[in-house]
């Protein structure tokens, strides 16, 4: 404890900054409940169907259906949901795609794997998606659909598990064994499919022999007759910030052609698109 010229003790310099205080505490401790709620009724939003009752929401959200109502209404008054006069039924509104937009204006992955994007989709006619991991999860941020009739559905702004989808694992792979157990103890790992591997000590395996050979797949993990592969996407400090994936029905995507024409291009791509955002290729 420090002492004034007096040789009295200073009260400021018995108590902790504000700052330290700030830190002591976690984030969650400064969570508003109310705000924490409007964000989970968007996100009951965003899910299959395309309107969801006020009852329903109550019921998902576990909240009074007045607390429901409220929300609803102050997120109708500044655009991001809207009401179908007809059911009654509420939607989301344009702002949440004002909002995606503007991420993707301002990030610069987006607007550097764009062209890369579009020029994979024209060499294999597949389509190719650009995600990031958050929370232990998969967001797809950017999607380019290939033009044939039976395709992939888009994923675009999609939360997808990691453990199995070829974007997740490729940037679970790339991270430190430590990381990788904390975050596979954390999430549930959910069968999907019949495919899908919920063993920790077979993924780990599988993450070894992602990162020998550079790329992950998907076989049919995640969706029965979707096949996928993905590559890491690197910054300039040679962190993995991406993942970009290709992917298509099974039947399109033997394994064959996944060796000899898909996997060469992705990877390319993804190299291509890691020097545009400032990775030395020649650091390997």
């Amino acid at each position: 404890m420090k002492t004034n010229l007096l040789g009295a003790s200073s009260p400021a310099a018995a108590l902790p900054k504000e700052g330290s205080q700030r830190a002591a505490k976690k984030k969650a401790d400064y969570e508003i409940k109310s705000v924490s709620n409007a964000l989970d009724l968007l996100e009951a939003l965003t899910g299959e169907e395309a309107e969801l009752g006020v009852t329903e929401l109550a019921k998902r959200l576990s909240l009074h259906k007045n607390n429901v109502f409220r929300l609803l209404a102050t997120l109708e008054l500044r655009g991001y949901v809207e009401q179908n006069k007809i059911t009654e039924n509420y939607r989301l509104g344009l702002k949440p795609l004002q909002l995606g937009k503007a991420f993707q204006k301002h990030c610069g992955l987006t607007t550097r794997s764009r062209e890369i994007t579009r020029q994979l989709v024209a060499d294999c006619n597949e389509t190719v998606s650009i995600g990031v991991f958050r929370g232990g999860k998969v967001i797809y941020i950017d999607v380019e659909e290939t033009a044939k009739s039976v395709r992939v559905v888009s994923r675009l702004g999609a939360v997808l598990p990691a453990h199995c989808t070829s974007i997740g694992k490729v940037m679970l792979a790339f991270r430190s064994q430590k990381e990788i157990l904390e975050l596979l103890k954390e999430t549930p790992l959910k069968p999907y499919t019949p495919q899908t591997l919920t063993d920790p000590q077979a993924l780990m395996h599988q993450f070894d022999q992602i990162r020998r050979q550079g790329y992950a797949t998907d076989n049919e993990e995640y969706e029965e007759s979707v096949k996928c592969v993905a590559v890491p996407i690197r910054n300039y400090s040679r962190q993995v910030v991406a993942g970009m994936s290709l992917s298509g029905p099974a039947h399109r995507l033997p394994e064959h052609r996944l060796r000899d024409e898909l996997i060469p291009l992705i990877v390319d791509a993804g190299r291509e698109l890691s020097r545009r955002l400032g990775y030395d290729l020649a650091l390997g």
